[in-house]
């Protein structure tokens, strides 16, 4: 069998050493995965322009080179048998290189979808999971054959979004033609202002043998475009609202061929109906709770479809609330001080995350906390005290 084809064992490389998985980013989620594949066994490479980078700082490897860097991307590839990646604006050129060389999940061909909201729109039509109704505007004509029902709408560029970023709220034409120019004429998507009740996100995991897996249901909140809190937990959303949401997200990974972890984001209208937001083509914020309230972690899913290892349904064993930890917190008092995790550590159940970033920023993501507990009644108590101590809003 094939080095392609054959699953990769921790320490099954031909030279005796550990086999190597790579990773394209070093920001917190490729800290995690690192993490978890050295948890199992495996050495770890990443590639990514910043010293200090969070996944750099405690991998075996750290390639300091942009991301389409010729060389750079050979030497990864020259010391990985098999790369990932850790966020959705890798060039997906830079990924088909490397595919030329060692396995690749999830492939450049679904990255480049989750790159661009009309690709992405198009394959949810095509897999048949609802969105909101939209219009691509390119050019100064079709800003002009706008329908009038998708105001007020959502101004979102066809590229290079995420937290929030690149979007602008219009309620009219004058707003919309103003909104365009203020992001430089790039292509958009126009999309429809839908009645929003509440947001969601489902987890799958699929290897290259179809087979999949996925979390529950995970009910976020956001704030200023940044997710805030997570809460899951069963009977968080309607039985039925769930399931459908896990169907909606397996379509979605099963048309793209998927192979690696994906979360599939969505939104529950007022009246109860549900409509796909985005894609990412990663693991994702909503999912740290698996870190402590679940058998396995996303990360370990991201590590098993990387390796062709088996894939097993997660199990959560506890309920729990994630807090999102931004840099807001930071330096409250005086430039230097810290939160008050002493405080936070003394609750029952509470994890916390850090990602070793060097310096804090307002609405920088420094790290996250885990509550877990015997009930949700519990977790949410024990959480909303935490989100007290460290002043972050209640939710």
């Amino acid at each position: 069998m094939s080095l392609l084809a054959s699953p990769l064992l921790p320490g099954s490389a031909p030279d005796g050493q550990p086999m190597t998985l790579g990773v394209m980013g070093g920001g917190q989620l490729g800290r995690m995965f690192v993490h978890a594949a050295q948890a199992m066994g495996y050495a770890t490479a990443v590639l990514d322009p910043d010293p200090a980078s969070p996944a750099g700082l405690v991998s075996h490897y750290h390639i300091r080179t942009s991301y389409t860097d010729a060389a750079g991307l050979a030497q990864l590839a020259a010391c990985s048998a098999a790369i990932t990646t850790e966020f959705e604006n890798v060039p997906a050129d830079a990924l088909r290189t490397l595919a030329a060389l060692r396995r690749v999940s999830p492939g450049a061909a679904a990255v480049a979808i989750a790159q661009d909201r009309a690709a992405e729109k198009a394959h949810f039509g095509r897999c048949g999971v609802a969105c909101a109704p939209y219009a691509e505007i390119h050019t100064a004509a079709d800003l002009a054959q706008v329908a009038d029902d998708l105001l007020p709408g959502i101004l979102k560029t066809a590229r290079m979004g995420y937290d929030g970023k690149g979007q602008v709220r219009v309620s009219d034409r004058a707003a919309l033609a103003a909104a365009w120019a203020d992001l430089g004429q790039v292509p958009c998507l126009l999309e429809k202002m839908l009645p929003l009740a509440l947001e969601c996100s489902v987890i799958v995991a699929r290897g290259t043998d179809g087979a999949m897996v996925n979390f529950p249901v995970q009910r976020n909140l956001h704030r200023e475009g940044i997710l805030a809190v997570t809460e899951v937990f069963e009977g968080n959303l309607p039985a039925a609202l769930a399931a459908q949401a896990i169907a909606g997200a397996r379509a979605v990974a099963q048309g793209l061929d998927y192979v690696g972890v994906l979360c599939v984001e969505f939104f529950v209208l007022s009246d109860g109906s549900l409509v796909v937001n985005e894609i990412a083509p990663r693991p994702h914020n909503s999912g740290h709770y698996t870190q402590n309230a679940c058998d396995l972690s996303q990360f370990d899913l991201q590590v098993r479809t990387l390796a062709h290892l088996p894939l097993t349904q997660p199990r959560q064993h506890s309920p729990a609330v994630m807090l999102n930890l931004l840099g807001d917190l930071w330096g409250r008092s005086s430039p230097e001080s810290l939160p008050d995790w002493a405080a936070v550590l003394a609750l029952p159940g509470t994890h916390l995350h850090l990602y070793g970033k060097q310096q804090a920023r307002p609405g920088r993501k420094m790290g996250h906390l885990n509550v877990t507990g015997a009930t949700p009644e519990q977790v949410r108590v024990t959480a909303l005290r935490a989100a007290e101590i460290l002043g972050v809003a209640a939710f």
